[in-house]
């Protein structure tokens, strides 16, 4: 059985040990967040805030924070959503050919979307009146960090043509009028993206709901990368073993009628506000920029309402979670979608969009004695122009053939075997002046910057060195360099400057390095900490790859241009460090993480 409220989830984490509750009052301007942080980093339980300061409604958080509890969560239909999902599930025909998966058409009947002909009595509150809960000392206001964001099709009314997704919502602050104004932050290719252009170049506003709490498969569903086609509806039913129960108000609004709360509103044509900053998932601050406005029209809530909070910063995160049981339910779907592609990891330490670690098949001209890289570049311009995967930077991709039990998940020994096999005169290839991530600095201005594909295929070229090479030195403004993994360095530079600055002394280091024996070297990086970056895998891969560029970033020890191809005879060079355009990383407030002491018991491991 399917849960039918927020409230029954509750209940049943509680009684099965998967949630504790905090009953002191507690203060939603840093302190819940970080108490949340506390508790996800030792792998504890969903916590439920009885008594939000300021908010007459609890709050409950860190549901999705263990693969464990989510499993638990949605025990009774996992199984069925997976092989939905690999066969590209849709609901009519699996309801018209009953037989051809032992009990599927009754898991597809769940999936209907259900319009109820009475309306669900919910109460009216005001945006103030909610929990204003400020994740991190720089933002901007009160964020909605779970919420399901709902429109439909100007063209094609409906909600099995409507969109359901996962975009921040900012509630106060900045030049909101309070009560009345709240932003919206998404990109224009999300599914609203599309929905907004539609409106606007009808001159039409776009109404929009926002949905909090509710059934936990909503929440999923809004983040689900669905194949084509898919409802978001559909698939929240089929996971939560519950019809996705619906009504329209008044004023032609969708509801969600098992929701705690939905706000509803409009966003005008070219109607834009301030927006953040705001402490993402690549462990920065997103800075303050345009985004839509949306005005108010009414904010609902059913009686007993939770409101449902996470927490996002640099990885891991609850978030990070989330990713774990996506992967689960879809990972076999994608590369049924990329003709030869074996598997794929958004990398998740890095930041998620950052990097991507892939495996293809190489079987193009197998009679050559000499692999190199050829199907997996096909496959691999594929990724890059597939979905949110367009947002990528970095793709290492791998032949599948060169190593049958080679995993992507094992993020050390997959960046070891693609630097050992990669011939970097060739096997870089370079996207320049495109799309990256909305929420990455790294790049020359807003979603602008540029892409690399490291490549390779074929026999091991070079051994990666566990150790410094013998005479190993480093030119004046360069020290302490640390080996982070076999054959990859880390090497503490000045502070950055500039990019004339960062070439001239890309330059000295050239020819300090020309000369010396760095055959099992194939990765410098270049940074402002070695120790730091060199500590762990993670260290290592979140530093280089969300505060590096890669057509501005990337040198190499005796680079080269032939044919507009870059490459270089030496190893690569990744300029990591902090740049003065850069957006400020996230640091917990001190006086903040000495009154949230006074829940030190919680915070032990094992201490609930």
């Amino acid at each position: 059985m399917g849960y039918k409220s927020l409230a029954e989830c509750v209940a049943d984490l509680e009684k099965h040990g998967h949630l504790i509750r905090i009953k002191e009052e507690v203060d939603p301007y840093l302190e819940m967040a970080a108490i949340h942080l506390r508790v996800y980093e030792q792998q504890g339980p969903a916590l439920f805030f009885e008594k939000v300061k300021g908010s007459p409604f609890p709050a409950v958080s860190n549901l999705f924070g263990t693969l464990e509890r989510s499993k638990f969560m949605f025990r009774d239909s996992l199984d069925k959503v997976e092989q939905l999902v690999g066969l590209k599930f849709d609901p009519m025909s699996a309801i018209k050919k009953p037989l051809q998966i032992p009990g599927i058409a009754l898991t597809a009947l769940t999936a209907l979307p259900l319009k109820q002909t009475f309306k669900s009595t919910f109460s009216k509150t005001t945006i103030s009146a909610l929990p204003q809960i400020v994740n991190w000392p720089m933002d901007g206001g009160p964020f909605v960090t779970m919420p399901q964001v709902y429109t439909e099709d100007i063209d094609k009314p409906g909600i099995m043509n409507a969109n359901l997704g996962m975009y921040r919502i900012q509630l106060a602050g900045n030049d909101y009028i309070q009560d009345k104004e709240i932003g919206l932050h998404y990109q224009i290719h999300r599914g609203i993206g599309v929905h907004q252009s539609k409106a606007n170049a009808k001159g039409q506003p776009l109404k929009v709901s926002i949905f909090v709490g509710g059934p936990p498969a909503h929440a999923l569903a809004a983040v689900m990368p669905l194949p084509e086609g898919l409802s978001e509806m559909t698939f929240a039913g089929a996971l939560g073993n519950r019809r996705f129960r619906y009504f329209y108000d008044e004023e032609g609004f969708c509801i969600s009628a098992d929701a705690d709360f939905v706000i509803t509103g409009t966003v005008y044509p070219q109607e834009n506000k301030p927006e953040g900053p705001f402490g993402d998932h690549l462990g920065y601050y997103s800075l303050t920029h345009p985004f839509p406005l949306m005005k108010v029209h009414n904010v609902y809530h059913r009686k007993d309402a939770i409101w449902s909070f996470t927490v996002v910063g640099r990885p891991p995160q609850e978030d990070t979670s989330f990713g774990a049981l996506i992967h689960e339910i879809a990972g076999s779907a994608l590369p049924k979608e990329i003709h030869g592609l074996k598997e794929l990891n958004a990398v998740d330490a890095a930041g998620v969009h950052p990097l991507l670690f892939a495996i293809g098949s190489e079987r193009y001209t197998p009679f050559l004695n000499e692999r190199r890289p050829q199907e997996i570049l096909t496959i691999a311009n594929h990724i890059l122009g597939k979905n949110q995967l367009s947002l990528a930077k970095y793709l290492f991709i791998a032949a599948r053939e060169d190593d049958e039990t080679l995993d992507t998940h094992d993020l050390s020994h997959f960046m070891q075997h693609v630097l050992s096999r990669m011939d970097f005169r060739t096997d870089l290839h370079f996207h320049t002046n495109t799309t990256i991530d909305t929420l990455d600095y790294s790049g020359d201005g807003l979603n602008s910057g540029s892409k690399v594909v490291f490549a390779a295929a074929g026999s091991v070229r070079r051994r990666l060195s566990k150790v410094l090479p013998t005479g190993f030195t480093l030119p004046e403004g360069f020290h302490t360099a640390q080996l982070a993994i076999p054959g990859v360095l880390a090497v503490q530079a000045a502070s950055y400057g500039s990019h004339a600055a960062a070439i001239e002394e890309i330059a000295v280091l050239n020819a300090a390095l020309k000369d010396q024996d760095l055959e099992e070297i194939a990765l410098m990086v270049l940074c402002d900490d070695s120790v730091f970056t060199a500590e762990n895998i993670n260290n290592l891969v979140w530093i280089t790859f969300t505060r590096s560029n890669p057509a501005v970033d990337i040198h190499g020890i005796g680079a080269f241009t032939t044919n507009k191809h870059w490459g270089c005879t030496g190893p690569v060079i990744i300029d990591a460090r902090k740049k003065p355009h850069h957006a400020p990383e996230l640091i917990k407030d001190a006086q903040v993480e000495k009154n949230i002491e006074r829940f030190a018991g919680l915070f032990k491991e094992g201490g609930f």
